[in-house]
């Protein structure tokens, strides 16, 4: 049995019929899955999770995510549907699993309901992405997000990416080139899609961070991940060049 199949039976053991349905967005399904991808998977339930329910679900992701079991660091997250049918904004999320989150979950934290602005972003790749593993097609179970709530909660996360600037440049780097090109275009694209779409908006001093990151990101793990110091001082001109643009876009609305 697959990562996936493996995911989708243990979300049926916790919910069983309650499963609306099971979605992939994210890299499997906006550019194909790179060496650090994670798997990224959406589920529509008709009720919230009860605790005993909540700690199953989280033991059976803990054993079948991340490096450390030799799989792909899965990204899950369960959403009840009259949470965000009719649509609002903050959405609520139900449950949420992701690699970051580990050390949290193996101290003893279970996930618990909270407002997720990060679920609009979630629920636009779901809707394009529209790859359902189980039951029907997206578009027949959530609402589209409005532009301007993906505005709102593309730039709810700056801060926290900024925290992280150090530890998870990569991703920090591709983030924020994604954020700059939804505001840009309103279209959600790939990490590297994304950071195509800055790299050709970029004057060419503020370029080498972000193809560094781009390539990374299509041909390494993040065990292999390096930074030359040359191009470790080039990141924060670069952040900031492309948070003025960001903001820019941000002031015109």
């Amino acid at each position: 049995m697959n990562q996936v199949q493996e995911i989708v039976g243990l979300v049926g053991g916790a919910l069983g019929q309650d499963v609306i349905g099971t979605y992939l967005h994210g890299s499997s399904v906006l550019g194909g899955l790179r060496p650090a991808s994670d798997v990224d998977l959406l589920v529509v339930s008709r009720r919230p999770m009860d605790e005993q329910e909540r700690r199953t679900l989280l033991g059976g992701l803990l054993r079948i995510s991340g490096p450390r079991n030799n799989l792909r660091p899965v990204e899950l997250t369960v959403v009840v549907q009259a949470e965000v049918r009719p649509w609002r904004y903050p959405p609520t999320g139900d449950f949420l699993y992701g690699e970051w989150l580990r050390a949290e979950y193996q101290a003893g934290k279970v996930p618990q309901p909270e407002p997720m602005p990060d679920l609009a972003l979630l629920i636009a790749m779901t809707l394009a992405g529209d790859h359902p593993l189980t039951g029907p097609r997206p578009a027949q179970v959530l609402d589209p997000v409005p532009e301007a709530d993906l505005v709102r909660a593309s730039v709810t996360g700056v801060p926290g990416l900024l925290d992280d600037l150090d530890s998870d440049t990569r991703n920090v780097l591709l983030t924020f080139a994604r954020i700059w090109t939804t505001l840009a275009t309103g279209q959600i694209k790939s990490k590297d899609a994304a950071a195509d779409w800055a790299l050709a908006h970029l004057p060419p001093e503020h370029r080498p961070a972000l193809e560094h990151a781009r390539q990374l990101y299509l041909n390494c793990s993040y065990s292999q991940e390096r930074w030359s110091d040359a191009l470790r001082a080039q990141v924060r001109p670069h952040v900031d060049r492309v948070l003025a643009e960001i903001d820019r876009l941000r002031a015109r609305r």
